[in-house]
């Protein structure tokens, strides 16, 4: 249930593109998409601990490359947050006067990025599935954007590339940090592994983290790109992007910085 919540609008979005009614099966599928995450949300065993609803697909074993997906109680949330603000930001999109079909797919591709981000326990499918909903962030923007769209499409495309480059580094750096023998991409196992990680090296690698995270949900002084970037964005792009798209950061922190990294936190 979990994969079919990851890949449905990714699913509607190859359809629309294919010639299907954009608006209709845009909508179809965030509804879908809401009802399935409602169920595992109120299917969650909450006196249980770990994650639950566990798929895993092997692509690299010797790369230690797994596509793994599960909730806990916090990511669970964010998922659900995603689909309801999928389908609001559908339901309240007005007419599209260029390019339709693209729009819906974009805001399906954002949905689906940020859904299979809060839902992936592999580091690499982690940052994969987040740079999956920046790109049609930025083609919003530069193309159904109001005002000075190009410099905001710009912009923002600038600071979160680079935070997002920044990000890879720290990521790269703790995955790294971890003695040969227990390296893995699972984030399960990461973090059983990252108390291995003497003090000394945590600062760095957590400063690479908070700055990258900290661009993707624009804390001060990285938060000069927000202002034009909403300012520009049309509605429904604003609502997956404020909504949705800026809580990664945070979960990226909650999730990874704090936990594996304490003694630099």
């Amino acid at each position: 249930m979990l994969l079919l919540v990851i890949f449905a609008p990714i699913i509607a979005a190859g359809f629309i593109t294919l010639g299907a009614p954009a608006r209709a099966t845009a909508f179809g599928a965030s509804l879908i998409t809401l009802l399935l995450s409602s169920l595992i949300f109120l299917g969650i065993d909450r006196t249980a601990s770990g994650f639950q609803h566990l798929s895993s697909f092997p692509i690299s074993p010797d790369l230690h490359l797994d596509f793994t997906v599960g909730v806990d109680g916090l990511s669970v949330i964010m998922i659900l947050l995603a689909s309801l603000v999928l389908l609001a930001a559908v339901w309240f999109t007005g007419k599209i006067d260029r390019y339709e079909s693209a729009f819906y797919s974009c805001l399906l591709l954002i949905a689906a990025g940020a859904i299979g981000a809060f839902a992936s326990l592999n580091l690499f499918f982690f940052y994969a599935f987040h740079e999956l909903a920046l790109i049609p962030t930025f083609l919003l923007i530069g193309i159904w954007g109001s005002g000075n769209r190009v410099r905001a499409a710009w912009k923002i495309t600038i600071y979160l590339a680079l935070g997002s480059f920044v990000l890879l580094i720290g990521l790269i750096m703790l995955y790294r940090a971890i003695p040969p023998d227990a390296r893995t991409l699972d984030m399960r196992e990461l973090q059983a592994a990252s108390s291995q990680i003497s003090p000394s090296n945590q600062s760095p690698i957590y400063l690479l983290l908070l700055f990258g995270f900290g661009t993707l949900i624009s804390l001060v002084p990285l938060h000069t790109w927000a202002p034009e970037a909403y300012a520009a964005a049309p509605a429904p792009a604003a609502m997956l992007h404020a909504g949705v798209l800026k809580k990664f950061g945070l979960y990226g922190l909650l999730r990874i910085a704090l936990p594996m990294l304490p003694d630099a936190a």
